[in-house]
């Protein structure tokens, strides 16, 4: 498995806008998760002894991120979702992942990406950092 291209956000955005669901969406939102040097104890736990990460192992399970992605889509005033998730070795400043949704006002747009990128993180893939 080798890490893959990330897509244009410029793309997505131009083909959100065109899908038939747009004129609905007042908002759309765009999260990039990118290999960072701290390590996830440091900066979630604060511990201060944590080595720099150099690299990450990264894969997802696509059934778990469908219904995901489906979920996210069911809830209160959202129309578009979009998913792409890198895999393989990465390195630091790599993207992990992308993820847009488009909904009809704010507080509906972030609580769908929030919960989203949340259930992708916590269910959905396997990160292994390398230090």
């Amino acid at each position: 498995m080798s890490k893959k291209n990330p897509p244009s956000m410029d793309e997505w955005l131009r083909e959100a806008k065109a899908d038939e669901k747009a004129a609905r969406c007042g908002m759309f939102l765009v999260h990039n998760g990118v290999v960072r040097e701290s390590a996830k104890v440091q900066v979630r736990s604060g511990k201060t002894d944590a080595p720099a990460v150099t690299g990450m192992n990264f894969s997802f399970d696509a059934a778990k991120v469908d219904a995901a992605v489906a979920d996210a889509l069911a809830m209160p005033g959202i129309f578009l979702v979009k998913v792409w998730l890198n895999e393989g070795l990465l390195t630091v400043g790599d993207d992990i992942m992308f993820v847009l949704v488009g909904g009809d006002i704010r507080p509906h747009v972030i609580d769908a990406l929030q919960a989203l990128v949340g259930e992708i993180k916590n269910h959905c893939v396997l990160e292994e950092e390398i230090y």
